[in-house]
């Protein structure tokens, strides 16, 4: 017959034994937005192979089991000390792939340490070293352009001859957007499969995706600086930084790379009038550490991505996303997206 002290070995083990899977293996996660519809919805509980890319180490040790930022039970009160910070490292690192759907430490969460950070999830089109560049809403690398996702979304401008109700663009797997502010008006956000399908209805007036113009700044685009006229459609050309790789540093292109210097790498940088000072010496050069990543929501007009917050270093890379488990929405069941392989 099991003693107390049996008892206490065996849920010790067990806690031990799910605390490294998750730490190391896999995890799931619920999909909270819609950045990265139609591929994932909101609902959908995906399955986090933490294995694809090498495992990660504990960065901030001292944390509360099965927890994430806070304890679940004390409102506010975060659930690790980060007082000790380990360094990163990764066990039989393995590359990412172009177009791969990845989970990661979302790097602008700055009140947290690195494995603590909100997790996001986006598709990975640009590599360490890649040349990219959006135009027109086309992504090029390496002057090649990048095949849009499948069910990649925009937004777009409809004027319809007559109201139309939620069920009606339901049909066509409408589920972001709505009036714009004058009758019959509206901002929608489909696919291209939806787009010919709504474009030859009789209730449609016209319909055009919406354009943003080349050059137009937007202040909220990364690397927020008018030296460089980007925006949501039109972004680059940029290099993505590279493990290794040794850059010019000048008066320009200190906007793209600050970030990386001081917070992801974490240097000392000053602006002198003999030119950069970089803990403590004087240079003209500065070669990165870490691979960088560059990262989009497949719905591309309402996904804050690496336009927005710029590149992702490798030590935020959680895992690859790689099946849908199952999905719900407003308590129902969607049957048909149960075991869903990722794409």
């Amino acid at each position: 017959m099991k003693t107390i002290k049996d008892w206490i070995r065996a849920l010790l083990f067990a806690l031990i034994t799910v605390m490294v899977i998750k730490a190391f293996f896999f995890e799931v996660f619920t999909i909270p937005s819609s950045s990265m519809e139609k591929t994932l919805l909101p609902g959908d509980l995906i399955f986090v192979n933490k294995t694809s890319y090498g495992l990660r180490s504990p960065i901030t040790p001292l944390t509360f089991p099965l927890t994430h930022q806070h304890l679940p039970w004390v409102e506010g009160v975060k659930s690790f000390l980060d007082f000790i910070q380990l360094p990163y490292y990764r066990f039989f690192a393995d590359t990412i792939q172009r177009n791969d759907v990845v989970v990661f430490n979302y790097p602008f969460d700055s009140d947290y340490p690195v494995d603590h950070r909100s997790y996001y999830i986006k598709r990975c089109i640009g590599l360490p070293g890649d040349v990219l560049k959006i135009d027109n809403k086309k992504v090029y690398i390496n002057n090649q352009e990048l095949e849009q996702p499948k069910l990649a979304q925009f937004n777009y401008k409809v004027i319809t001859t007559k109201p139309i109700t939620n069920d009606t663009l339901m049909i066509f797997g409408i589920t972001e957007g709505g009036l714009d502010g004058l009758e019959n008006h509206w901002e929608l956000t489909m696919t291209d499969t939806a787009y010919h399908q709504l474009k030859s209805k009789d209730f449609i007036y016209s319909i055009k995706k919406i354009e943003v113009e080349p050059n137009a700044f937007a202040d909220y685009i990364f690397p927020y600086h008018p030296s460089y006229l980007w925006n949501i459609d039109y972004f680059g050309e940029v290099v993505i930084p590279k493990k290794g790789t040794i850059v010019k540093l000048d008066s320009n292109n200190i906007h793209l790379y600050r970030r990386i210097i001081e917070v992801y790498e974490e240097n000392t940088l000053e602006e002198t009038k003999q030119g950069f000072v970089i803990n403590g010496d004087l240079t003209s050069t500065y070669q990165f550490k870490m691979d960088y990543y560059f990262m989009m929501g497949d719905n591309r007009h309402n996904s804050a991505d690496s336009r927005f917050w710029g590149f992702l270093p490798e030590d935020h890379i959680v895992g690859k996303a790689q099946t849908i488990l199952f999905s719900m929405d407003n308590e129902k069941y969607k049957w048909d997206r149960m075991f869903k392989t990722i794409e």
